[in-house]
């Protein structure tokens, strides 16, 4: 897979209203997003990836998955189905409600990447210098 740097956006308008409609009161993961916005960008992975090939999942994102992942002890596949079923996770990813997430087995492809580019400190230096 390789990177193809992908335009951060904001998060999709029905994402947004359907997200703040099932937690008026605020949910952990959309005050992330609103605070520190995406945290990662896919140029903080860029060395990790070729530059030819199939486009690679949005590395920013697999990493923000990684994060929510680690924080709710989930396995890989669980996690995969969080992004495909939970409001609070496409928001966090900017996601649009519709969309259908992806592999479970990316995650372990993407902690791989991080582990041979030795670059597991990315993840925790990033958001210990936005924090």
């Amino acid at each position: 897979m390789s990177l193809h740097a992908q335009a951060l956006t904001p998060v999709p308008q029905q994402t947004r209203q359907v997200a703040q409609a099932a937690f008026p009161q605020g949910n952990r993961y959309l005050q992330l997003r609103d605070t520190l916005g995406t945290i990662y960008d896919d140029e903080l992975f860029a060395d990790l990836f070729p530059q030819r090939g199939q486009p690679a999942q949005a590395p920013w994102q697999l990493a923000v998955v990684t994060l929510m992942q680690f924080a709710e002890n989930l396995s890989d596949r669980q996690a995969a189905d969080a992004v495909r079923a939970r409001i609070d996770w496409k928001y966090m990813l900017g996601l649009e409600l519709t969309n259908p997430g992806f592999d479970f087995s990316i995650l372990s492809e993407f902690r791989q990447r991080l582990v041979v580019g030795q670059a597991e400190e990315r993840l925790f230096n990033r958001l210990l210098t936005l924090c």
